[in-house]
């Protein structure tokens, strides 16, 4: 439900916010979701959908009253008696937790001279392909992406709740001076940052004891850290330190004795020979270890194939990517195409499912998370990342509904969010995903989305998508340089 009747539907739940959370009658501006299937993410499996009523954008009760899982109306939404909204949901309907993508890029670089975060077009098809929840695992523009945050928060364009990350940690920062950021440099910005309401870190390119400085300072202040981390070589940080550490969550590659101090991550990730039966035991010990310290793995898997060979099953296109695009900015981008693959990521694309894959088998299936990313240069947008993550981890041989919770419930834990988000459950935030099929059969139907729910409001994703086709990028030349990160904030992006 967007522009004025969302705004209308929020005023509605608002004015009943003093009332008391208690199951039973319904009232003007509650919610009302029968029909269909629900997966609720607590690990019970699918049922029929009991009924989920929802009031002031939270989880009032599932199953509140017998009557309220037999819809009384034909499949869509409605405002009935008394006010109270309806979502009738069809038969082959699949209702599970609004999805978390913990690595959500807003960035894009069309012209190939820096990234600028983009927040009217990339908000909307994050929220459209289900995802009602991001970190965006740093910003390029903190400023930018505040500025975004007030325009959802303020109902002005629909999004996904954003907890926001600020900027690099580390050497990926523009204009990072790392002689300059000693460990008390460190924790005093951090201090600032988080006074400033981010809700965690991300670190790339950050030495050790800066490391354990960031660390210290997100654990004061009750958020989170992950980072982008290497081998050791050259002073940066093994993910095995990182962990001893205190990092909450590592991205992309479990590090350990797989990856040794003399030489860079990815040089040691392309040549891992998984035979070897001492590289396998050296996967497996640094897997154990996440589990013994109840680190999240947040794994990444596609952002690799984005610069590879683009496995057809995965990256194959169900929206037109160039439909979102400006007249000026699809010549931009065209004129770029097509983008050699990079043979060093193409090994490490399906190398990285392997390593998932024993992740989850040495017990880390309740600490692996989803995130896509995805700077976008034009052809792949980050907002549809989130169903090739989830087919990617399946293709590794993880089961659907370990993939489903990846998206779900462990992302809302690793945000220190799992009392809020994440499951359907009463006293939950109101962020569902509906969709035709069953994902719990055939990931893919995770791309098949009839409605999205997120706070109690309720959106049809064709709808957001039509809203934003033709706006993404400059309208022409004259608007070129804004979308230049290099032009418009400088340094190397």
């Amino acid at each position: 439900m967007g522009g004025a009747a969302g705004l209308l539907a929020t005023a509605g739940l608002a004015a009943q916010a003093d009332a008391p959370l208690a199951p039973g009658e319904l009232r003007a501006g509650d919610l009302l979701v029968t029909g269909g299937v629900l997966w609720d993410g607590t690990g019970e499996g699918a049922r029929p959908n009991p009924g989920i009523h929802i009031r002031n954008g939270t989880i009032l009760s599932v199953g509140g009253r017998t009557e309220w899982a037999v819809p009384d109306g034909p499949p869509g939404r409605s405002t009935g008696a008394g006010g109270v909204r309806r979502l009738v949901l069809p038969d082959d309907a699949f209702v599970l937790p609004g999805l978390i993508d913990l690595h959500a890029h807003y960035a894009v670089d069309f012209f190939g001279e820096g990234r600028v975060d983009e927040y009217t077009v990339n908000p909307v098809l994050f929220l459209a392909n289900g995802i009602t929840t991001t970190f965006p695992a740093g910003e390029v523009d903190p400023e930018t992406a505040r500025e975004g945050r007030r325009r959802i928060a303020a109902g002005e364009i629909p999004g996904p709740r954003i907890y926001a990350s600020g900027p690099y940690w580390g050497t990926a920062r523009p204009g990072w001076d790392d002689a300059a950021m000693t460990p008390d440099s460190v924790r005093a910005e951090a201090r600032a940052w988080a006074e400033r309401g981010v809700r965690g870190f991300k670190a790339k390119g950050l030495g050790p004891d800066q490391l354990k400085a960031l660390v210290q300072v997100a654990h004061e202040h009750g958020l989170t850290v992950t980072g982008h981390l290497g081998s050791g070589f050259r002073r940066s940080v093994n993910p095995r330190e990182a962990i001893l550490l205190g990092i909450d969550r590592v991205e992309h590659f479990l590090g350990g004795d797989a990856l040794p101090l003399d030489r860079p991550a990815y040089t040691s990730l392309e040549a891992l020979d998984l035979d070897d039966p001492a590289t396998a035991e050296a996967i497996r010990r640094q897997a154990r270890l996440f589990v013994e310290q109840g680190t999240y793995f947040d794994a990444t898997l596609t952002a690799y194939g984005y610069y590879a060979d683009r496995e057809p099953a995965v990256f194959e296109h169900w929206e037109d990517p160039a439909s979102f695009l400006t007249s000026y900015a699809r010549s931009v981008v065209e004129a770029r195409l097509p983008r050699e693959p990079v043979e060093q990521f193409r090994r490490i694309y399906y190398l990285k499912r392997h390593t998932v894959k024993a992740f989850v088998d040495a017990g880390g299936a309740d600490l692996l998370t989803t995130g896509t990313d995805h700077p976008s240069w034009g052809e792949f947008w980050s907002g549809f990342g989130i169903h090739r993550e989830l087919h990617a981890m399946v293709l590794a041989g993880l089961s659907q509904e370990t993939a489903l919770r990846a998206a779900t419930a462990n992302a809302a834990r690793a945000l220190n969010a799992g009392d809020r988000l994440g499951t359907v459950e009463p006293g939950r935030w109101a962020d569902l995903y509906v969709v035709r099929g069953n994902p719990l059969r055939a990931i893919t139907d995770t791309r098949e989305g009839l409605w999205v729910v997120r706070a109690g409001t309720v959106h049809e994703p064709a709808a957001l998508m039509d809203s934003v086709r033709g706006r993404m990028g400059p309208a022409s030349e004259a608007e070129a340089d804004w979308w230049k990160g290099d032009v418009r904030l400088g340094g190397d992006r």
